[in-house]
């Protein structure tokens, strides 16, 4: 059963340490004046103390060929017990070679806040495996170094679920979303993002309420843990609800129904009580995913089986946070998504 220990509460004047724990671009020398603008957003905005652990700027070509390293740096920010939180740099694709070199007694002995997203879901899942919850959500590079300021849905999302120890309640859609790509040269850094109006959440199918505590990540990366050990027992599915989005590679439909039927054949699909979607980066295939989702979940005998889908999370911004292990509820008849639970202690 999937029950975490969670971390405590982020406070101003607390230290949060940032780690690039998949790509290295954060300390490439083109990118760095980025990294340094969302850190002074953490530390002029949410009044954090921001250090690097020793890798975190080493740049793309050090991060790549030093998966320990990566790892270290990782295992020294649980283990300082001045080090509140932490914060991914941004994504990648290869954070699985940390595996190796982790330390899993020292992530459950020091419960605190880790979030990222997309290749992050990697060390979600150690995370998870430690025993502890960690947290969906924003990146330096993309959320906190976003052009011109955080967007207040973020905002809100950060300061509801890091800084808070209430439970979090309705989430909403964000009302306007992007996935604008704007080179990240210090040019463009006052040139902002063009933003859509958004649409609500779409109930797929199913009925009622479906609760159950939080689990998921992006799709693809999900696909580089099944078949190791970090992958979680089956049973962590129980009643859960299983939250996916895809990355920006924008994988074909095609690829969408292989990769839920293996879950089905692992049999997870009938173990959840719901899912909860994100919106494709660009809505890229954001009808022909619908379509994609209710075939497979029907070959399981799924077709019940309670989908919210349009979600603000994963590789559009701006973004809310999930928390793993948190109770979620899908409310099919008022088209609602809540955590009926508090994040952080």
């Amino acid at each position: 059963m999937l029950n975490l220990i969670k971390p405590q509460k982020l406070n101003r004047g607390d230290k949060v340490a940032t780690v690039s724990l998949s790509w290295g671009g954060a300390g490439d020398k083109d990118i760095l004046w980025r990294y340094y603008q969302g850190k002074k957003r953490l530390e002029e905005q949410f009044g954090l103390q921001v250090v690097e652990m020793p890798h975190t700027l080493k740049g793309s070509e050090f991060v790549y060929n030093h998966p320990k390293e990566r790892a270290d740096d990782l295992m020294q920010a649980f283990s300082d017990k001045s080090i509140k939180g932490i914060i991914s740099c941004i994504g990648g694709t290869d954070s699985i070679r940390m595996f190796p070199y982790i330390d899993f007694k020292i992530i459950k002995n020091n419960p605190k806040i880790f979030t990222g997203y997309s290749d992050s879901t990697v060390t979600h899942f150690m995370c998870m495996k430690a025993g502890i919850s960690s947290f969906y959500g924003p990146a330096i590079l993309t959320d906190f170094a976003e052009n011109i300021k955080i967007p207040k849905y973020t905002v809100n999302a950060i300061n509801n679920t890091f800084f808070s120890n209430e439970n979090i309640g309705e989430v909403v859609p964000s009302k306007t979303w992007t996935s604008q790509r704007l080179e990240w040269v210090e040019e463009n850094k006052d040139t902002a993002r063009i933003f859509s109006e958004n649409t609500s959440y779409e109930v797929l199918q199913g009925n009622g309420k479906a609760q159950g505590r939080l689990i998921g990540g992006c799709l693809e990366v999900i696909e580089y843990i099944k078949g190791t050990s970090l992958f979680p027992p089956v049973d962590y599915f129980n009643n859960a609800i299983l939250f996916l989005e895809t990355c920006e590679v924008l994988p074909p439909v095609w690829l969408i129904e292989d990769e839920l039927r293996c879950f089905g054949m692992m049999g997870m699909l009938n173990r959840i009580s719901g899912i909860f979607w994100g919106k494709s980066q660009g809505e890229k295939y954001y009808e022909e995913y619908k379509v994609a989702i209710r075939k497979v979940l029907a070959e399981f005998d799924c077709s019940d089986l309670p989908v919210l889908y349009n979600g603000s999370f994963g590789h559009n911004e701006p973004r809310t946070i999930l928390p793993y292990g948190a109770i979620a509820e899908i409310d099919c008849e008022n088209n609602t998504f809540s955590i009926l639970d508090n994040a952080t202690l």
